[in-house]
């Protein structure tokens, strides 16, 4: 199994990098490894995870970090539909289903 971004939580997750990099060097990779090593779980246990929204949309939060990463399994791949910052906008995504 894989995963691939809707384009426009691709967007969010390159604008997030280039953000934290800006803040502090480093930030920006370390944001990156805390996304690929929780991918790695969703991957691997992508049932495990909590259904927000019916019939199979799940989120699970980055450690460390204030965003939530929105996903479904859409056959046999893992779609990201956000990169979602905790505290702004809530459900702003719902137009990507």
């Amino acid at each position: 199994m894989t995963y691939r971004f809707h384009p426009g939580a691709e967007a969010e997750h390159l604008e997030t990098i280039v953000f934290y990099e800006s803040r502090q060097k480093g930030l920006g990779a370390a944001y990156l490894a805390a996304f690929e090593n929780m991918m790695l779980h969703v991957i691997d246990s992508h049932h495990w995870y909590r259904i927000e929204r019916k019939p199979n949309i799940r989120g699970v939060s980055l450690i460390n970090f204030p965003y939530k990463i929105i996903f479904r399994g859409e056959g046999g791949d893992i779609q990201i539909l956000a990169i979602s910052h905790k505290k702004r906008r809530p459900d702003y995504w719902l137009s990507r289903l």
